[in-house]
């Protein structure tokens, strides 16, 4: 590479995070921390082809550039976010809305929350100075990544929930992304625990307000789930259809432990949503399932990696691309069997649906075993819609439009099928119907 370009880039990102230091909490070891996570990302700068992780993603060439932090939220701002918000149709939850990376306490459900719920901000925990450990709440050793540490770097806010030991809520928890700024970022970063036999549903959603375009999203979000505690994660994704997004779930699972998780992503002009999951005890299941809905030139990106370092647990994905246009879909698994996680039992499906000649699915699942008392497995399908089930419904008076819209939902209805919420499950099916929509 040109060692002059290096140059420029690395001193426009050193004023990009100059600029940005006065509007960021936390002094001391968190202003420590934010360097070092800056300085890692410096190093690397954004990711390219060259690194395997992101082969298929060289956000060097599909975003060039970092955007500067969005200003913080005034009253208009939180008038469009609250439309915005009130557009997305999801009713009876514990709500929590960050708008521009700023926590909006007058949008949320802040003094409705149900016992055993414990709520705090990001800013607020970082920039409590009785707090020794705040500083861990920028740092992970599960996951090692560029954008990662941009992203603790930069996070203005977030909130960090706590959920006390044998809970179970009754109403989601629900966190809510909103951009009203346009040209910026909007950097946050959120915590959940889930003490010990604790049971939630977490539902996360990205959205624009009205007017708001050609903005970035960096989120990253780190949840911990105690012994024999269950979570039900629920994240949509339907930004801007300019905007750029880049976010990681960061996923530590206790013993006995059950956690479904589920992504539909059918917004932004670039995005990528990588998760790392760590199996941390025994006996311990997951579900993943995740859904692309991409048309135009739109590039989405999933890419999970599942570690299974402890023995007898079992993890499932099931991954679906339906793409139209000029769309390009990726889907990257990884399971990793540590040599101690005996008896462990890991598959994955990645199938793409493909509308046009144009359109282009990249599919790369990979089992690295290092144990010999396994059961994994894994497969990949492309093709396009069926044809003789297609002429079947055209026959019966349905057109064209009408009749690939049934295939292309039943195609996906597999992912969706798994959220077990059946008032998120319609919402995730509306999302879906909202992309259909807009197929010309």
């Amino acid at each position: 590479m040109n060692v002059a370009l290096v140059q420029s880039t690395t001193d426009a990102l050193g004023e990009l995070f100059a600029a940005a230091r006065s509007r960021l909490p936390g002094s001391g070891p968190v202003a420590e921390a934010r360097q070092s996570a800056f300085d890692d990302f410096a190093r690397r700068g954004l990711p390219h082809r060259r690194i395997e992780e992101w082969k298929y993603t060289d956000l060097r060439a599909l975003l060039r550039e970092v955007a500067p932090l969005a200003p913080a939220p005034d009253q208009a701002d939180l008038t469009r976010a609250a439309k915005a918000i009130k557009s997305l149709g999801i009713e009876n939850t514990q709500k929590l809305v960050l708008v521009d990376g700023v926590f909006a306490p007058q949008l949320s459900d802040v003094t409705t929350l149900e016992a055993g719920v414990h709520l705090r901000t990001l800013r607020e925990v970082l920039e409590d100075n009785g707090n020794k450990v705040r500083a861990d709440l920028l740092q992970t050793s599960v996951a090692s990544d560029a954008m990662i540490s941009l992203n603790a770097a930069l996070a203005t806010d977030g909130v960090v929930v706590e959920v006390a030991e044998g809970v179970t809520l009754t109403r989601p928890i629900h966190v809510v992304h909103v951009a009203t700024d346009s040209g910026s970022s909007l950097v946050t970063r959120s915590l959940l625990k889930l003490a010990k036999g604790a049971r939630a549903t977490l539902v996360e959603t990205f959205v624009a307000a009205e007017g708001a375009k050609s903005y970035q999203t960096h989120d990253s979000v780190v949840i911990w789930i105690g012994d024999e505690a269950e979570l039900q994660h629920v994240r949509l994704m339907e930004d801007a259809l300019d905007a750029a997004h880049v976010a990681t779930g960061i996923f530590t699972i206790g013993a006995k432990a059950k956690l479904n998780t589920f992504n539909l992503t059918h917004g932004g002009s670039v995005s990528r949503y990588q998760g790392f999951i760590r199996f941390a005890g025994e006996g311990s299941e997951l579900t993943t399932n995740g859904v692309n809905l991409l048309g135009a030139r739109r590039h989405g990106d999933t890419t999970l990696v599942v570690d299974h370092a402890v023995p007898h647990c079992s993890s499932r994905e099931v991954f679906r691309a339906v793409l139209d246009d000029r769309a390009h879909s990726v889907f990257q698994g990884r399971i990793i069997v540590q040599p101690d996680a005996q008896k462990t039992d890991g598959k994955m499906m990645t199938r793409a649906l493909l509308l046009s000649d144009e359109a282009e699915a990249d599919s790369k699942p990979e089992l690295e075993i290092f144990a010999d008392d396994v059961t994994c497995g894994h497969g990949a399908t492309a093709g396009a819609l069926d044809e003789s089930l297609l002429f079947y419904l055209r026959a019966r008076g349905l057109p064209e439009k009408e009749a690939q819209a049934l295939l292309i939902a039943a195609f996906v209805g597999e992912a969706i099928e798994s959220i077990v919420d059946d008032n998120l499950r319609e919402v995730a099916m509306a999302a879906a119907g909202r992309w259909l929509a807009t197929r010309g």
